[in-house]
């Protein structure tokens, strides 16, 4: 038995009549978080976690229609009793818990493991059958203990700071600018991207408290900007206007800076493994702990993580989605093939 199909609008469940994440419109979309790789325009009616409301009308309209859930609550759609779980990958993030029948399958979209003190932490679902992504799953990839990662952080702040230099963070707008702005709350004054303004707003009219900030922009007084710290997107990124930043030193915040480090890439200074996505071993302990009988592998290394699975004997399937198109799972496939790792 599955509740899932694999199809070409996205993940279906023919029990439910609903679709999760699709990539093409649908009647029914049941959304994991809003990113935009899962949730896209065009569907008649959307349910996602109620964090998630304001984020997915900032991005994909105020006029759309949304039902949410918080966490653990379940509603029945078409006999399918369907509840919303923690992934721990952004704030209003779920799996999405199926069952019908006695049998149990969990959609989880994207998840890690850390505890970021924004999102609410990675709840294990026991399930019978499990989609997880991949976007990590090589063994290369296994993330610092997040209180030593900000400690390397802070302390290049500090250098910076002692040289007069403004410190730059180049992060993805939903996720881990927030991240960042947590991790480094107090330690100097922040300033960040209207797109990154924008989307703090949203979160916090859901009621998510967010560290101060101020808006940055390119007219700002170099007094206002030097010495302190500044966030913005990947698109800034070797663009003119990041070169208008007084005394400005770049770090890039990705997972897939595991691989290369601080080694110099598109005129950064400096490189972080800062990863709203679960590494290698964070994967696999999370799928071994939800005991499913088959897993689906998406988005990332589908071919050699669904193989690593079945050699240690759980079964393991490759499905073909359109996820992953963010900034940082766009750069980890292009960053190890860079490398040769893949």
């Amino acid at each position: 038995m599955s509740l899932l199909q694999f199809t070409n609008k996205g993940i279906y469940c023919p029990q439910g009549n609903f679709y999760i994440d699709p990539w093409q419109p649908v009647d029914y979309a049941l959304i994991t978080h809003a990113h935009g790789d899962h949730a896209r325009w065009g569907s008649r009616h959307y349910l996602a976690h109620e964090v998630s409301r304001p984020i997915m009308q900032a991005r994909l309209g105020a006029d759309i229609s949304i039902e949410t859930l918080p966490y653990g609550v379940t509603k029945v759609i078409n006999g399918v009793k369907v509840s919303l779980h923690p992934a721990g990958h952004i704030v209003g993030s779920a799996q999405i818990r199926m069952e019908y029948n006695g049998f149990v399958s969990v959609a989880s979209g994207d998840y890690k493991v850390e505890n970021d003190h924004i999102s609410t932490p990675l709840e294990i679902v026991k399930c019978n059958e499990f989609v997880t992504e991949s976007t990590f799953g090589l063994p290369i990839y296994n993330w610092l203990d997040q209180r030593q990662m900000f400690n390397n952080i802070k302390n290049w702040i500090s250098g910076n700071r002692h040289n007069q230099r403004t410190s730059i963070f180049i992060a993805y707008s939903l996720g881990k600018a927030q991240r960042l702005m947590k991790g480094l709350e107090g330690v100097a004054p922040i300033l960040v991207h209207s797109s990154i303004d924008r989307l703090n707003k949203a979160i916090e009219s859901a009621g998510i408290e967010l560290p101060e900030t101020s808006l940055w922009h390119a007219d700002i007084p170099k007094t206002d900007v030097q010495g302190n710290i500044v966030i913005l997107p990947p698109s800034l990124l070797g663009t003119n206007v990041i070169k208008r930043i007084p005394n400005g030193a770049i770090a890039i915040c990705s997972g897939w800076m595991q691989v290369r480090g601080s080694r110099r890439w598109q005129s950064a200074d400096a490189g972080f493994a800062v990863s709203d996505h679960a590494d290698w071993q964070g994967l696999l302990d999370t799928i071994k702990a939800t005991g499913a009988e088959q897993v689906f592998v998406t988005h990332g290394y589908t071919a050699t993580f669904s193989k690593y699975l079945n050699e240690i004997g759980i079964s393991a399937k490759e499905v073909a989605t359109q996820y992953g198109n963010d900034e940082e799972a766009e750069a980890a496939d292009l960053e190890a093939k860079e490398e040769g790792v893949v």
